[in-house]
């Protein structure tokens, strides 16, 4: 059993939580993933590692409430444990090499954007960070990412928040300006993600990004968790989750991952039922 120890909410609908778990913290690295279960009757999920701590053995985790799963984790309380811990998964986002990096995080993908920007930081990396929200109630992480950031642009879509537009505003501004990077790492929603990778590919910039569809095992073995990455079938599980954000087919991703919002709207529906309930 994998005991919470922390528990905070981001925003509305945002929770960051740590969790005991000092196998994963020994071995964890930024882009890497765990798979858990809230109790031993329930669906496997994978969560990406929002940060680790080795020397107390706790492995970060931010989630958005969206699905039956993610809101049955968010009704659990400090003290309580889950059923399964499992990691870390995937392949670590590749960081040797760089010395001069722009980071991109959309929404809640900045839990994933913020422990790759700040190993990079630690690494002496320069690192430029964008990261956008819709409005200024749905930012996270703020003030962690410009901890570790040598520049910081926050964007929102209604300007109530930073600067208003989208991030490949901020980013096509930085690299007209003159900014030059080794690699760009985006991290966040399908469209953003594609959307900044046609940006740097008019400017011949590499260009990471973090693919996170549906997954069942972790291993490769069910096939769910299946894209299109130059042509060639590759599995975000396993293969990364980090591609090449130039190779990736973000459109057929994106068609795959609609495939299932109607039964996660009734699971989500059932829950906030069941959750209503017990607090009567």
């Amino acid at each position: 059993m994998y005991e919470i120890i922390y528990k905070r909410s981001l925003n509305p609908t945002v929770v960051e939580m740590k969790i005991a778990a000092p196998l994963v913290a020994r071995r964890a690295e930024p882009g890497q993933f765990v798979i858990i279960r809230t109790d031993e009757h329930g669906e496997r999920i994978p969560l990406t590692v929002a940060d680790y701590d080795r020397e107390a053995g706790t492995v970060t985790i931010i989630f958005q409430l969206v699905g039956a799963t993610t809101m049955k984790l968010g009704a659990m309380e400090v003290g309580d444990s889950l059923a399964d811990f499992v990691g870390p998964l995937g392949k670590p986002t590749e960081t040797a090499g760089l010395t001069r990096v722009a980071v991109i995080g959309g929404g809640v993908g900045c839990a994933i954007a913020f422990p790759v920007a700040k190993k990079l930081h630690e690494l002496g990396v320069t690192v430029h960070s964008v990261v956008g929200f819709r409005t200024r109630e749905l930012v996270i992480l703020e003030d962690e990412f410009r901890s570790v950031s040598d520049l910081f642009r926050l964007m929102s879509d209604d300007g109530t928040a930073g600067e208003h537009g989208l991030v490949t505003d901020a980013l096509r501004a930085l690299i007209e300006s003159g900014e030059k990077y080794d690699e760009v790492i985006a991290i966040g929603p399908l469209p953003m993600m594609k959307f900044v990778s046609l940006l740097t590919k008019q400017y011949g910039i590499k260009t990471v990004v973090s693919m996170n569809p549906i997954m069942i095992d972790g291993t490769g073995m069910c096939g769910c968790c299946r894209l299109t990455v130059g042509g060639q079938m590759k599995f975000a599980c396993v293969d990364g989750p980090d591609f090449d954000g130039h190779l990736v087919d973000f459109d057929e991703a994106m068609s795959r991952g609609s495939m299932y919002r109607s039964f996660e709207a009734e699971a989500r529906e059932h829950m906030c039922n069941l959750l209503a309930k017990g607090d009567e």
